[in-house]
């Protein structure tokens, strides 16, 4: 046995090549420092970012590829200047694990924005030069700064989902003061991201309103997700019907998509957040100007939002929709992650199933 097998101490699952199919792999996480903390994971949730990177998407993965950036588990081990966790405690970690901590991003809570580039959960280069590896995986070595408390009464499998689902939409909800009772949100596609959405404006008050070209996804919208309103987003007599009447409007689509009959059901002033990622962006000048619109785009979110989003789901029992699945179902979830066929958010339960 070499040395260096002799030191693999973290079992996950790996993509070897784009097919983006998933395999045992056992590897080494680096030893801890004396602000790390070490993590037993014991659920992590899947997101779209795991299928990109699984299947070299952006020509930029690095295989053997262990993806997940969506990381809840147990406190086993802290750094001597470790101060805010102590072993046993409940932690997340989300979609970065280090960044420069000197920029005027960093020094604002804003480390996803990081002036010399956060390092990315998995497919990243860290600071001593390795590849970062990911959730679908028994344990991961973090810095105190990007771990956040998750309180004992709420759900491990439940907190997975927030760490990247759940920040980037609440982000740029905060930053735009989408938490005005009796304001009108507008939710873009009823994905992982939508749902989270939905879920957050009912929590803050607000009148919600679902578009979605699936019109099977009516019923689910209203009544398990608590939308007020469902519109089929290619029914123009629907979509007419609601010009001028919404305060905002949070885009979650990735797939291709006009932008000019959306921005037209703003309200004066009122703003569109896009957070999907389709491959143009393309609207008329006049939808911006005329009535002084504004568009702005959002991902994930730095540190406090993220731990102060954590603590405003727990006190308000806002729980993601979940499917658990076992790690060895975890090829078949990225391809059913593909095919859209997901309510809202598979969360692979690493503790009782990777042995």
């Amino acid at each position: 046995m070499s040395s260096e097998s002799a030191n693999e101490n973290c079992l996950g699952y790996a993509a070897r090549d784009p097919s983006g199919v998933l395999s045992e792999y056992k590897f080494s996480r680096r030893a801890l420092g004396i602000d790390d903390i070490s993590i037993k994971i014991t659920h992590c949730g899947v997101c779209y970012a795991d299928v990109i990177w699984a299947r070299n998407k952006h020509g930029d993965s690095k295989y053997p590829l262990v993806p997940g950036h969506e990381i809840a588990g147990i406190v086993k081990e802290v750094g001597s200047n470790v101060l805010r966790f102590k072993v046993g405690d409940h932690i997340g970690v989300g979609t970065y694990v280090n960044s420069c901590r000197d920029c005027e991003y960093c020094n604002e809570g804003f480390e996803v924005h990081c002036a010399k580039g956060s390092v990315y959960t998995f497919n990243g280069v860290d600071a001593d030069g390795t590849i970062t590896k990911g959730g679908y995986s028994s344990h991961i070595v973090v810095h105190e700064r990007y771990c956040f408390k998750i309180p004992d009464n709420y759900p491990l499998a439940s907190a997975a989902p927030l760490l990247c689902a759940g920040i980037t939409v609440y982000t740029p909800m905060k930053r735009h003061k989408m938490n005005q009772p009796g304001k009108s949100l507008g939710v873009i596609g009823l994905g992982g991201l939508g749902h989270m959405a939905v879920k957050f404006g009912k929590a803050f008050g607000l009148h919600v309103t679902v578009f979605s070209t699936s019109v099977s996804k009516k019923e689910e919208a209203l009544s398990q997700l608590g939308a007020d309103k469902f519109v089929v987003s290619s029914d123009q007599e629907q979509m007419t019907a609601l010009v001028r009447s919404l305060d905002f409007l949070i885009d979650t689509a990735s797939g291709d998509h006009p932008f000019d009959p959306y921005m037209a059901l703003l309200k004066t002033g009122g703003t569109l957040v896009l957070v999907g990622f389709p491959s143009e962006v393309k609207f008329s000048p006049a939808s911006l100007n005329l009535g002084m619109k504004t568009i702005s785009g959002s991902v994930t979110g730095g540190t406090k939002d993220t731990q102060e989003m954590i603590d405003f789901c727990a006190a308000h029992e806002i729980h993601p929709t979940i499917e658990i699945i076992p790690i060895q179902y975890a090829t078949e979830a990225l391809e059913r992650l593909v095919k859209k066929d997901v309510k809202y958010r598979f969360v692979i339960d690493i503790e009782n199933s990777l042995k």
